[in-house]
């Protein structure tokens, strides 16, 4: 194992954030996550979980916030609603570099909170 990440994102303040700046969505978040979420009558706690497991990301490579761009790793479900992680090229750099060769990603969350938690290995 190289590294574990674990995020936490206060729903209420991620939907008050996302109301103040309508653009924050798409600088956020792909397109197959605008997606998933959009038939959702309450997309905020996805959301917040999705931003959560960029975070995780960055915290399970020891790296700061901005070490890469949020559109440079997502989150994607498999037929069966796992979610798991996708990155681009300059993000798989980076967790090459680090020795990374697989993501494990868990994400939930309650009214309030929204967590992911991530390991590197």
């Amino acid at each position: 194992m190289i590294g574990i990440g674990v995020d936490v994102v206060d729903i209420e303040r991620f939907r008050v954030s996302l109301q103040r700046t309508p653009t924050m969505r798409e600088r956020l978040f792909t397109s197959v996550e605008l997606e998933y979420v959009a038939p959702q009558s309450d997309p905020v706690p996805s959301l917040a979980a999705r931003f959560a497991a960029r975070e995780a990301v960055m915290k399970s490579l020891g790296l700061g916030l901005g070490a890469f761009g949020f559109h440079d790793v997502w989150v994607e479900r498999d037929p069966s609603g796992k979610p798991s992680l996708a990155v681009t090229a300059r993000a798989a750099e980076l967790a090459d570099a680090a020795g990374v060769s697989r993501w494990h990603l868990s994400l939930t969350h309650s009214d309030l909170v929204a967590v992911a938690y991530v390991i590197a290995e």
